[in-house]
């Protein structure tokens, strides 16, 4: 042991004392560096903060400060350095002593991007599915209300428009066409994990990220709601780096961007003539602008307000805002209070936790715009008033005139005045957090709950005096009441391992869902001086019109993804999902729903490594199903009975009880409604990244579509919910973005275009459904949906211009047997364009940002229903002056018919809906000085912003982008007295301290 120990210190010794002197070597010492600098984002001089720096191959990093600055201590000399920020190119530079100065590059490789999938992210080049980015950059330098609103024009495949322009109107959305007929074609939201029906209680500026999931491969893994599509929100977080507080203020002026003309007093007085059915007296004379008395400039101030903060363990993010919409129809209003609350905890290196919790509160009140004049229509009833008449009774003062010489005529602002004490409000608490446990670097569980509660309050009034209703009723007034909660749990389990070149995802979890709903209503009458509008001043209370009622549904889901790829060169993805519905019926409420999806980089390939200006190709194809079980009701399978109360206070029904009879027929074999879809697709990047083009073709097929049968005389009930049709869409899609020109001048285009073909093609009981009527005169409805053709097809008589002899309006005899019958009527008309698109481009030169968005459609027709009220010449109601090219004498050769005539749904009020808009025009300019700077400013940017701005379309209407039937599946693009879009100007201001 001695001799062992004597040969050990002989051999160390001497190599102990080598690197000690090595070690203390002048030569050879190490130098520890203080290494600092700043880094600010090279496209526009800003300073860029939460900028990760560290000391390449090591664990020792750091992040920059408010100010772009950072400190990074204990760097050995000869150090590299690496620099990296999520969106922009990396860069690594050797350590010294003298401060960097550095700048990012934001990154035109968009293939190494994250985008957030069902339950998952992914790398953008790993993707093996249809899914489309919307960009957040200028959502706050744009007057919108509603986070749908950011997806218009800027997503191919995705069909938004604003069916009207009613402050906090609501947004109709369809993603790949319409599949289902009587339920929801509403895409399934989901903000930060959470499924919500709708995103109203949102705020645009609190959004991160959106992403659309497209085809069924990519949707079904969220199963039943995912038929149409999901639309993924991710909203901001905080950011390790000091505090930092944004604030968002913008003013917008609304004005109506197109009107129509009514007759004047003596052009009204010789049409009265003519139809010869109001006495009119001598000396009339112009009295009212009924356009300039109803409507006014509406206007808009939206506030919002962050903080944020974060270190490596814990962040935060806190916003509020504020936006009170006044429409330019006078009483219209919009309110939205709301407030976001997100914090991220590192608890331990295996556990996470979340909490996000968000409150809104919001209201407007219900302006009657899509009806008739006489149905208490706004829009239609400033044209329809006769410009003699004044405002006010002049022998009764403070009601509103009503005299219009035995013409049923009720003016715009009697009509605005029903509605200006309403009000519909709603508060909404959504509240989840999540815990996410690391078992190992590979494997993770996270569980998640969420509370979505909402509470509506309905409220309508009408005094007893000023409204002639209101009179009749001796005063009116409503109260309407409904909360719903619904509860979410969810477990996702993802294991992630490569295996050298071999990369594997595997994802499987569950999902419980329950929702209970309740509501009453009342009303009453009578009320005493008419001052007080609550229902306690009412003297008289409805017996036959109150209630309550309540309902609740559940969904339980199991699911999973297995996800491959080799080098990410050839990819494969499969998921499976299965939920079982308490709304259908237990013998067949549990669906299976598969897809799969596979895609092969081309680019990877050895025979394409020489192409240089080649950076990525891609194909991928797809194949997937998905539910629905919207529309239905809850207890859709199920034989339910209608009640009606009698009066018990009369003597006969003393002792009587309520009768009871068959709401609908019992469905015993109510299932799924189902979409198949298959989509093939091509990525393609090139020139350095500098344009990417995205091809898309699909083809989808719901089946056992679920809809309300109408049964023949003679059943138990009128009606029956059954698994009914078949429906159909295929398409194509095209999306362009290139970078024009990078540096000191940058021009960014984004360019989308979607063809879409919708059918109709089977129904199994009832061959035709009818919808929309269009006049209190005309007893048709104008829309026929059958087989074999487009949703919402206009049926009609094909009109063949005016009789120069008669001055009528020429139906064609369509079956030759020499008259004029409902079988001459056929289609005349397809409110589903050929095809849409967007076109967005971006130019920054300096300081200076400038945006141009322009959005259209082409190829669809509007049937203009509001003109059988304007131009129909059949009652005493005012006109357009369009009649003003009436017939009035044989030989005259015109395409307006006479006074009178015979008045049909037909082609003679079908037209041209196509239009390119002017969406947005945005120029901001981006302040910098050194006083900001020590004040602590790190950006201020005023803007201004006009929207709406012009619009070409042969449309004859007040907008092109319209449907009184705001949503529906089944009725599309009908003008009848909508409230018009608006065109917007907007000053504001971004300021980040």
């Amino acid at each position: 042991m001695q001799l062992f120990f004597t040969q050990l210190k002989r051999g160390i010794f001497p190599i102990f004392l080598l690197l000690t002197w090595l070690n203390t070597s002048p030569g050879f010492a190490q130098t520890s560096l203080r290494v600092t600098g700043a880094v600010i984002d090279a496209s526009n001089g800003q300073p860029m903060f939460g900028v990760s720096v560290s000391q390449k191959g090591t664990t020792n990093g750091t992040t920059t400060d408010d100010k772009g600055h950072f400190v990074l201590n204990n760097v050995p000399e000869g150090a590299v350095i690496a620099i990296s920020f999520v969106g922009y190119d990396p860069i690594e530079l050797p350590a010294g002593n003298t401060p960097m100065a550095v700048q990012l590059n934001p990154s035109l490789n968009m293939l190494e991007d994250v985008v957030v999938i069902g339950y998952g992210s992914v790398k953008r080049k790993d993707v093996t599915t249809a899914i489309s980015s919307v960009s957040m950059d200028d959502l706050n330098e744009r007057p919108i209300v509603s986070a749908a609103q950011a997806i218009q024009g800027r997503a191919a495949g995705v069909s938004v428009i604003q069916p009207n322009g009613a402050p906090g109107g609501e947004t109709s959305i369809r993603i790949r066409g319409t599949t289902s007929f009587n339920g929801s074609n509403d895409p399934l939201y989901v903000v930060d994990g959470v499924p919500v029906d709708n995103i109203n209680f949102l705020s645009p500026q609190d959004i991160a990220d959106m992403q659309i999931l497209k085809d069924a491969s990519s949707a079904a893994i969220y199963g039943s709601r995912a038929a149409n599509g999901v639309v993924l929100i991710t909203t901001k977080t905080g950011r390790p780096g000091e505090a930092r507080i944004a604030v968002n203020a913008q003013v917008t002026q609304n004005q109506v961007a197109n009107s129509i003309t009514p007759l004047n007093t003596a052009q009204y007085t010789e049409l009265m003539d003519e139809i010869g059915i109001v006495n009119l007296p001598d000396g009339l004379t112009d009295q009212t602008d009924w356009f300039e008395e109803t409507y006014q400039p509406g206007r808009i101030q939206n506030y919002q307000v962050s903080i944020s903060d974060g270190t490596e363990k814990l962040k935060y993010f806190l916003s509020g805002g504020y936006l009170d919409e006044k429409g330019v129809l006078d009483a219209a209003f919009y309110k939205r209070y709301n407030f976001r609350a997100n914090i991220d905890n590192q608890v331990r290196k295996w556990l996470n936790v979340n909490a996000n919790v968000t409150y809104s509160d919001y209201s407007s009140n219900g302006i009657n715009t899509g009806n008739g004049a006489n149905r208490g229509g706004v829009v239609l009833a400033v044209i329809n008033t006769p410009t003699f008449a004044p405002i006010w009774d002049p022998e009764n003062p403070g009601q509103y005139n009503t005299n219009f010489y035995g013409v049923n005529i009720t003016s715009p602002l009697e009509n605005l005045a029903r509605s200006k004490d309403n009000q519909n409000r709603e508060n909404r608490l959504i509240a989840s957090g999540h815990a996410l446990i690391s078992f190992l670097p590979e494997l993770t569980l996270k569980s998640s709950f969420t509370l979505d509660r909402r509470n509506a309050v309905n409220t309508s009034f009408l005094d007893p005096y000023t409204t002639s209703w209101g009179r009749n009723q001796y005063g009116e007034g409503s109260d309407n009441r409904n909360i719903n909660t619904v509860t979410t749990w969810d477990n996702v389990a993802n294991y992630n391992k490569s295996f050298g070149m071999h990369n594997l995802e595997v994802m499987a979890g569950s999902s419980w869902t329950q929702s209970y709903y309740s509501n009453s209503w009342i009303n009453g009458s009578h009320y005493r001086n008419g001052s007080i509008p609550t229902l306690n001043a009412a003297n008289r209370i409805a017996w036959d019109n109150t209630g309550s009622g309540g309902s609740d549904w559940a969904i339980m889901s199991f699911f999973g993804r297995v996800s491959y790829n080799f080098n990410s060169k050839y990819l494969l993805t499969a998921n499976l999902r299965s939920d079982g519905s308490s709304k259908l019926h237990p013998d067949h409420r549990w669906g299976l729903f598969p897809s799969a999806s596979a895609a092969w980089r081309l680019s990877a390939e050895p025979f394409l490594e020489d192409v240089t200006w080649l950076d990525d190709l891609k194909i991928r194809a797809g194949w997937g199903q998905t539910g629905n079980q919207s529309g239905v009701g809850d207890y859709a399978y199920l034989q339910r009975y209608n009640i009606t109360r009698l009066p018990w206070f009369e003597e006969e029904y003393v002792n009587a009880v309520p009768t009871i009879s068959p709401a609908n027929l019992r469905t015993r074999d109510l299932t799924w409604e189902t979409t198949t879809q298959t989509g093939v697709g091509i990525d393609f990047t090139a020139l350095r990244n500098r344009l990417t083009v995205n091809l898309d073709y699909y083809y989808k097929k719901t089946t056992d579509m679920l809809m309300w049968v109408t049964l023949p005389p003679g059943q138990a009930s009128g009606s029956i919910i059954r698994n009914e049709g078949e429906m159909s869409n295929r398409g194509f899609e095209i999306a362009v973005n290139s970078r024009n020109f990078i540096g000191d001048f940058s021009w960014d285009t984004d360019f989308n275009i979607s063809f879409n073909r919708n059918r109709f093609d089977y129904v199994a009981l009832t061959p035709f459904y009818w919808a929309a009527p269009t006049s209190d005169v005309i007893s048709d409805q104008v829309v026929r949906n059958g087989p074999g053709r487009p949703l919402s097809g206009f049926y009609g008589y094909v009109a063949d211009g005016v009789d120069p002899e008669t001055g009528q309006l020429i139906y064609r005899d369509l079956n030759e047997d020499g008259k004029i019958t409902p079988t001459d009527r056929s289609y005349i008309g397809d409110p589903n364009p050929d095809f849409t698109f967007g076109l967005t481009n971006t130019l920054s030169w300096k300081n200076v940002n400038l945006s141009v968005f322009l959005q259209g459609s082409y190829g669809n027709d509007i049937f203009n229903a509001s003109r059988i009220e304007t131009e129909g010449m059949y009652d005493g109601k005012n006109q357009s002056t369009r009649v003003l090219d009436r017939w009035r004498i044989p030989g005259q050769v015109t395409d307006v018919p006479k006074a009178g005539f015979d008045l049909r749904n037909s082609s003679y009020f079908v037209e041209d809906g196509s239009y390119l808009r002017v969406k947005n025009i945005s120029l901001g300019y981006n302040v910098r000085s050194d006083a900001l700077t020590r004040l602590g400013i790190n950006r201020l940017q005023p803007y201004i912003s006009a929207t709406n701005l012009l619009t070409w379309t042969n449309y004859s209407g007040m907008d092109p982008e319209v449907n009184q039937w705001g949503n529906s599946g089944a009725v599309q693009g009908i003008d009848w007295g909508t409230y018009p879009q608006n065109r917007s100007f907007v000053v504001g201001i971004n300021v980040e301290f």
